[in-house]
C-alpha cells in the first residue's frame, strides 16, 4: 500500500483506508464478524487506516472497529469524529431513525467526554486523528478547537481534523491548533472541494481525506435502480438515489465503466484511482464491510490512470453533472459551515 504524508507535519498513512459507517446498518443489515474479518484483511494488505464515527450505529462501528483491532492496535492508524448525542438506550437499530432523540453537540465541555468515550468504545488509549463531525453554527470554531487542543496535550489525540467545513472556519481553527486533515466527500459525482476548499488545504499544509469515493456506491456501476438498494438502506432517503434522479447518475457512470474496460479494471478501481490522482495530499477511505471488496479497494491504489483518461473522465463528469443534492435538505443545512 502507497503511503502518503498526513498534512505538513503528520505521519505516513495509506493513501486508501476503509471506512467503517456500513458496520452500522447503514447499507442494510450489517454482521459484525463479516466487518470484522473485513479489517483483519484491511490491516494484511496495508490498508491500515481506519476511519469511524460516535455517529455510526450510536457507537456501534466504534466497537466493533476496538473489537478488530484487538491485538493490532500497533498496525492501525484510527480516527475517529465527535458530534452526536444519543439518549440512554440509543443503539445501531435506532440511531438512523427519526426519532432517534440525537443532538449534535461540539461545545468544549461535550469535548473531552466524547473523546473519552470513544477511546472507551475503541479499547484504546489514543485516538490518532480526531475529527469535529461537523460545525454547528453556535459554537465557536475557536472554542471547540481550543478544546480540542487539550486533548493532544493530555496524550489521548495525537492529530486533530475537521470534517465538511468552510474554507474560513478551517483558517479560523487552524490558527488555534494546527490542523492535520480535513475530511470531505469527494469523488468524480462530488468535487465541492476543488472549489476553494483543496486550494486553502495546501495553502496550509492539510490532508484532505476523501469519503464516498465511489459516489456512495453509484460510481462502481453497481446500482442501475432502487431495487438494487436494501430495504432499509440509507441511499434511499438521498436525493441522488431517487426516483427522479437515479436512471441520470446511473447512465454518468458510463464513461467510467469505458475507461475501465480499456485499462483492464472495474469501474470501483477507475474511480478510486482518479480520487487519489488529484495530488499526493488526497487520500481516500471507501467504506465497505466485506474482505472482496477491501482487496479491490487495496488494489486500486497501484492503478494510475493516464492523462488522456483523466481528462475523459474531467470532462464526461464535471462539477454539477450529478443529478441532485448528496444529502437531504436538513444535511445539505450541515456541511460547509
Amino acid at each position: 500500500m502507497k503511503l502518503r504524508q498526513l498534512g505538513t507535519n503528520g505521519p505516513q498513512v495509506a493513501a486508501v483506508g476503509l471506512g467503517t459507517m456500513s458496520f452500522a446498518d447503514v447499507y442494510g443489515p450489517a454482521d459484525d464478524n463479516e466487518s470484522i474479518a473485513a479489517v483483519h484483511r484491511a490491516l494484511d494488505v496495508g490498508m491500515t487506516h481506519f476511519d469511524t464515527a460516535d455517529m455510526y450505529g450510536a457507537g456501534h462501528s466504534e466497537r466493533v472497529l476496538g473489537q478488530a483491532l484487538k491485538g493490532r492496535r500497533d498496525e492501525a492508524f484510527v480516527a475517529t469524529k465527535f458530534l452526536a448525542r444519543f439518549p440512554e438506550g440509543a443503539d445501531r437499530a435506532s440511531w438512523l431513525g427519526p426519532n432517534s432523540g440525537q443532538y449534535g453537540d461540539t461545545s468544549p465541555e461535550w469535548v473531552p467526554q466524547a473523546c473519552d468515550a470513544s477511546l472507551a468504545r475503541l479499547g484504546i488509549d489514543t485516538i490518532d486523528l480526531y475529527y469535529m463531525h461537523r460545525k454547528l453554527p453556535d459554537v465557536p470554531i475557536e472554542d471547540t478547537v481550543g478544546a480540542m487542543a487539550g486533548l493532544v496535550r493530555a496524550g489521548k489525540v495525537r492529530h486533530l481534523g475537521l470534517s465538511e467545513v468552510a474554507v474560513d472556519t478551517l483558517r479560523r481553527a487552524h490558527a488555534v491548533h494546527p490542523i492535520a486533515a480535513v475530511q470531505v466527500e469527494y469523488s468524480l459525482f462530488t468535487r465541492d472541494p476543488e472549489n476553494g476548499l483543496l486550494d486553502a488545504c495546501r495553502e496550509l499544509g492539510v490532508a484532505l481525506v476523501a469519503y464516498s469515493p465511489y459516489g456512495r456506491g453509484i460510481l462502481t456501476g453497481t446500482v442501475q435502480s432502487r431495487a438494487d438498494l436494501a430495504e432499509r438502506d440509507y441511499r434511499r432517503f438521498s436525493p441522488r438515489y431517487s426516483e427522479e434522479n437515479l436512471d441520470h447518475n446511473a447512465k454518468l457512470v458510463d464513461v467510467v465503466r469505458t475507461v475501465a474496460d480499456e485499462v483492464g479494471a472495474s469501474p470501483a478501481k477507475v474511480a478510486l484511482a482518479w480520487v487519489l490522482s488529484r495530488g499526493e495530499d488526497v487520500f481516500a477511505i471507501p467504506g465497505t464491510r466485506r474482505v472482496k471488496y477491501v482487496e479491490e479497494n487495496a488494489d486500486a491504489a497501484d492503478l494510475t490512470l493516464s492523462p488522456e483518461a483523466l481528462a475523459r473522465l474531467d470532462d464526461a463528469l464535471p462539477p454539477g453533472a450529478a443529478a441532485g443534492t448528496r444529502y437531504p435538505e436538513q444535511g445539505m443545512r450541515s456541511v460547509n459551515n
